[in-house]
Parts: C-alpha cells; structure tokens; sequence
C-alpha cells in the first residue's frame, strides 16, 4: 500500500498551506486532481464505480485514470481504492463493481476481502446491511444505472423531515445523555435531558424502558401524540440500529431486540416512528434553521460525525460515516485504532485530533484522566494563549480546508456547519479561519460557493429536537 501512496505522492504538489504540527499532510484532493490531470494529458482510460445496497439501489462515481501503460499506472490502485474507502462511508453498500482496468478491480477484491488491508470495512458492511459483501470487476459500461429510489427512497433520499404539523414527540440518543421534546405545530411545549449510562448495560430491557420513559414524559405534555421522530448515534438503516457504541454492551445473542427496538415501540404505541443518524437530524436542524439546503453537519466530538441534507433538501439515507473516509494520504499518515486504517477523518477532526498533536505542541495532557478532562486542559491552554495549543487548532483548520474541498467532490454543498465539543471557545474560530483561508487561496470557486458556520450550541439543541420530531410524515394530521 504505502509504494502505491507514492506514487500518488510523486504526482501530488505540496499543498500551499502546512499544517504547523503535521507537516507530512497530504491532501487527497491536491492529489487527485494531479492524477487525474496527469490521466487527461496521457488519454484518460474510464473508471466507473458502483455500490449496491440490499433495497435495489444504487450509487455511481465516474472518473478517470491513467492508461495502462502510464509510467505510474500503478497510482490507480490506491487511487481507485481510496475512493472506494470514502464512498463506502459516505453511501454504503454491499456489493461494489469497479468498471475499468481488470488490475484495479484485483486489486480492490484483495484489499476488501476477509484477510484483506480493508477486512474491517468487509466485515462492517456486511453486518450492517446482513448480505455477503463482494466485489465485481467489470468493463465500464456493466457498472448498474444509478438507482437512487426504493419503498424508502424518493430520488435517492428518505422522504422524512421538515414536518411539523400536530402533535409530535422528538427524541436524541447520546452517549452521555438522553434528550426528548413534545412539539404542536412546530413549537417546543416541553423538553428534558436525563443523564444515562446506555454503553454500560447489556440488557435491552434497560434501553427500551429508557427510552419509554423519555416517550412518556413528552407524551404527558401533549394532548394526544401523533407522531414520534429520534436522532440516535450509530448506523440506522430503515429505522433498524445496526451497529452503536449506545449498544456496545449488548452481546450479539440479544442484539436482535435492540435491532427491532424502534419498530416494537411504534407498534405498540400506534404512531409512526422514524428514527435517523443523529448527524443527518443535526444536518437536518441547520437545514430549516438556514432554511436552505444542500447542508453538511460535522461535528469535532470523541470522532468525527457527520450529515447531510441535500440540495432537495431531503435526508439521504446514505451512512455519511465520515469518521473512517480518508483525509490524508501521508504514506505514514496515523493508523485509527478501531479500523485499522491510516489517514481517516476520526484522527483528524476530533479529540483525538487534538491529544494526537499535543505532544508535538509541547502541551502536556495527564493520560490517567477522562478524555473530555483532558480536552478541557487543552482548551485552557489554548484560552491561555499556549503556542502550541494554537498550532493545535491552527492544524485542524487548514486540514478542514483541504478536506472540505476534498468532500466537494462527493457532496453538493452550500453550507457546512462545523460544532461539537473541540470547536468551544477559540478553538472553532481557528478551525473557520484556517478553513476558510485555504479555501480563498487554493479553490476560489468553492470559497464563493460554500458558507461556513459555526452555530452556538444551546441553538443547535432547541433545533435538534424540532428536527427529530418533524422525521415523520403526518399528511392529513388534524392539527
């Protein structure tokens, strides 16, 4: 892997702007661009991506890569790979056909098989979506049309939110904390938040008698309950959580109640539940707050998590786990201890970020101590006015910048809107301005195009519930 990262390096300028404490920064969108201008000048041989997810739909990427016969012909490999890597975490799938060169396609099936380089992302998708993951290789013209439409989709998208009429029940699952909303007609008549412990309780009778009781407490402010909308951490696919750190405890034997916790709720409580990543509610909550759409949520927490509205201004549906999509294609870049892979989103746009750049910033985090403290002690410093606490955030800003452009790509975006609980304080001033000064420079177009945002939190949380009670559709509710 790391002679193929080479030689995309070999065709990679460096960027303009350095992150002061990652000086071996390689952006992949500086690098793919270079490859494929370089596929261009040498007649550009045709590269189709496919994914296919269990309900029949589909998702296609088409690009170019170098001829065959190109002295670094054999960039396409990680280029084609990484490119897998990012649309499996930003659409999902279960099986990925690679139309183009016959060594790409070999190449990517070693990479994404059981004993593969990619056997953590195999295995992921194959329990999420509970089909057998597999590669095709394939000419360019035998990747399937793109299908974007499903009993559940509507143009690509899950045809839920922006609904507020009658009376509605919203729910956000975290990991420290459980928040709920009774909301008529778009206003707020009631909400609490509740401290809990959901990753240390193996029972799911634990986490649906929680969650009754959130429903409950709502319930008893409203004079009837028409519908009931949640945001929760983890991979929802059609209202089915299949893999959460809520969850982590639950053994694999009893899994099968959490599976069908939200559905065994609406059938016993009568009314439509949608449930939905609670980065796509966040996104969702900026969406009608901006009222625009073609909205991207990241959130710089213990990971990365992220949403995305689209320019229809529908939920996608899509996993948009941006956490394990590559940012970097430093051959050596920091391998993220839970996939195994190097150069992921969760290493740089997270807490970990941040302990990850403290020792190369001279700042001193006592390791014996919960990360959130130690996170405080960095955010002192930098309030202090610490050099390298500076450089911390400094760091994380101009790597957003290349990201963000990176992201464009596959994302159509207006707004980006950047929280969670690493950009407190100055540090998400320095992350908009380091983003933004690289997005001025290095991509005019993009600069004039997206909006970056930075929302105050007690705002994002009054919206957070709006959203995720307006999930589901009512038509004809009496309101």
């Amino acid at each position: 892997m790391i002679l193929h990262f080479q030689n995309i390096a070999l065709l990679n300028p460096q960027p303009a702007f350095v992150p002061p404490l990652d000086p071996e920064f390689r952006p992949p969108i500086l690098a793919n661009q270079a490859l494929r201008q370089a596929a261009q000048a040498a007649g550009a041989a045709p590269l189709v991506l496919g994914l296919e997810r269990p309900d029949g739909s589909c998702s296609r990427f088409q690009t170019i890569a170098l001829p065959s016969d190109h002295p670094f012909a054999e960039a396409n490999l990680a280029y084609a790979e990484r490119l897998i890597k990012f649309l499996l975490w930003q659409k999902g799938g279960h099986r990925i056909y690679v139309g183009g060169d016959p060594a790409i396609g070999s190449y990517v099936q070693r990479c994404y098989a059981p004993e593969g380089s990619r056997a953590f992302d195999f295995d992921f998708m194959q329990r999420i979506y509970e089909h057998p993951f597999r590669v095709v290789s394939c000419r360019p013209e035998e990747v399937p049309p793109e299908r974007e439409s499903s009993k559940r989709h509507l143009e690509g998208c899950r045809a839920i939110g922006r609904h507020l009429e009658g009376c509605r029940i919203g729910f956000d699952l975290g990991a420290s904390d459980r928040k709920v909303s009774a909301v008529i007609n778009g206003e707020t008549v009631y909400s609490e938040e509740v401290i809990w412990e959901p990753r240390k309780h193996a029972d799911p009778e634990y986490h649906y008698r929680e969650l009754r009781a959130a429903i409950d407490a709502a319930a008893a402010h409203l004079p009837r309950v028409d519908a009931i909308g949640g945001s929760s951490a983890g991979v929802i696919i059609n209202n089915r959580p299949m893999i959460a750190s809520l969850f982590r405890s639950v053994p694999a034997k009893r899994y099968a109640a959490i599976h069908e916790i939200f559905r065994h709720l609406e059938a016993e409580l009568g009314v439509p539940i949608e449930v939905a990543n609670d980065g796509d509610v966040t996104a969702l909550a900026g969406a009608m707050s901006l009222e625009d759409n073609a909205v991207l949520g990241i959130a710089l927490g213990s990971s990365e998590a992220s949403g995305y509205v689209n320019a229809e201004g529908r939920i996608t549906g899509w996993l948009n786990e941006l956490a394990f999509a590559p940012v970097d294609y430093n051959p050596q870049a920091v391998v993220e201890e839970w996939s195994g892979d190097q150069g992921v989103g969760a290493s740089y746009f997270s807490q970990q970020a941040v302990f990850r750049l403290a020792p190369r910033a001279g700042l001193v985090l006592p390791p014996n101590i919960a990360d959130a403290e130690r996170l405080k002690i960095a955010q002192m410093a930098l309030e202090a006015g610490h050099p390298g606490a500076v450089d911390i955030w400094r760091s994380i800003g101009i790597t957003m910048g290349y990201t963000l452009a990176h992201y464009a790509d596959f994302y159509t975006i207006k707004h980006v809107l950047i929280l969670g609980r690493c950009t407190s304080g100055h540090g998400g001033t320095l992350i908009l301005e380091g983003a933004r000064a690289v997005l001025e420079a290095e991509f005019p177009a993009l600069a004039a195009q997206i909006q970056l945002h930075l929302p105050d939190e007690k705002t994002r949380r009054v919206g957070q519930s709006i959203a995720a009670a307006s999930l589901p559709d009512i038509a004809g509710a009496d309101t």
